[in-house]
């Protein structure tokens, strides 16, 4: 599981005032950005029409964790603090620990889609603390505990704090929350109230780990981390009347590695040669990307910063940023055999502020 450094989870439970907490929902923020990465650049490795049941469950972990990045966003807003969206150092650094994470933990590369990364990588991010052992049928697998505070863990100290500290009505500017049709009301809704804030940080966590006894998070789904264990064990988790639990992995979710793409791993636009008039191409392909991918950062940024409407400029812009990464995911590395042109997520202001 993802490790969280026990000083962050501390600084939370020792918060004295509300101001206090800007920091830790800060990086709030920025972790819940920061598996997006890693969660797009295995989506992206699916060929086109291909493995489309694993490519559709990972596409809707995608924009869970967009939607929690909105949620903290407004939760920041709420209590009178400004995420810093539009900033080079938002984009971790991969390979690399995650924002909160010890630095011997869990090291994140930007990679291919295999059942190797999904158990070890993706699963780790979203385990939570107990998770629940369901039966697999016809097969067995045993899961392990931490010691160190998971996710969920730092979301509810800072719910247990915000419960403290807060009035009955927070602080901050009303007119900073953001809403958009492109989730259900019941889930990214405005945030006015401490007890607004605590009902969205349940949904986060409970969308991500399940709930202490189900793997079913607020609006109907399977959690992230039983989801991501669907395409390890290659079986779909299913209501099971037989079993203890209520829950069992039988089926089948088909999944295909010859239909993804070996993109080389942790792509940077500094390994990409510019020689070659085809190379030449091949980097500004990349250059595109980073180019978006900084741009969407750059509105979400106004969006959560007195301009709560930008996020419909910003809609459009996930679907280039998808477009052009499937393009990459699908040309060859100049001067690398058997590979193809990762996504680079890189920070550049080259084009910064304009439209």
């Amino acid at each position: 599981m993802l490790l969280i450094n026990p000083s962050l989870l501390e600084g939370v439970r020792n918060s004295t005032k509300l101001e206090d907490l800007f920091f830790y929902v800060q990086k709030a923020i920025e972790l819940e950005h920061s598996t997006i990465p890693p969660y797009l650049t295995a989506m992206l490795s699916i060929m086109p029409e291909k493995n489309k049941e694993v490519y559709q469950l990972i596409h809707s972990v995608v924009i869970d964790e967009m939607l929690h990045m909105a949620i903290d966003s407004n939760i920041l807003n709420a209590l009178g603090g400004h995420p810093a969206i539009d900033k080079p150092e938002f984009i971790p650094s991969y390979p690399g620990p995650l924002p909160m994470g010890i630095n011997e933990g869990l090291i994140v590369n930007l990679e291919m889609l295999t059942k190797d990364v999904v158990k070890n990588t993706f699963m780790e991010i979203e385990e939570p603390e107990n998770p629940i052992d369901f039966p697999i049928k016809m097969s067995a697998m045993g899961m392990r505990a931490e010691q160190f505070a998971t996710i969920g863990q730092y979301y509810a100290a800072i719910k247990d704090k915000i419960d403290e500290l807060a009035n009955d009505k927070l602080p901050g500017d009303p007119s900073l929350q953001m809403t958009t049709s492109f989730y259900p009301p019941d889930q990214l809704f405005p945030i006015y109230t401490k007890e607004d804030a605590k009902r969205a940080i349940d949904i986060i966590v409970e969308q991500g780990e399940g709930t202490t006894s189900s793997p079913i998070r607020p609006g109907g789904g399977i959690a992230h981390y039983y989801r991501f264990n669907e395409v390890y064990l290659g079986k779909r988790l299913v209501e099971d009347p037989g079993s203890e639990l209520g829950y069992a992995y039988e089926g089948t979710l088909p999944f295909n590695q010859s239909e993804v793409f070996p993109i080389s791993k942790n792509t940077k636009l500094s390994e990409l040669p510019n020689g070659t008039q085809d190379e030449k191409e091949i980097k500004l392909m990349a250059e595109e990307f980073a180019y978006y991918y900084s741009k969407l950062l750059h509105g979400l940024h106004r969006t959560f910063n007195g301009e709560p409407s930008f996020i419909n400029n910003t809609l459009g812009l996930m679907y280039d940023i998808k477009l052009i990464g499937q393009k990459l995911a699908a040309t060859p590395f100049p001067g690398r055999p058997g590979q193809t042109v990762g996504a680079p997520f890189e920070f550049t202001d080259v084009f910064r502020g304009k439209a």
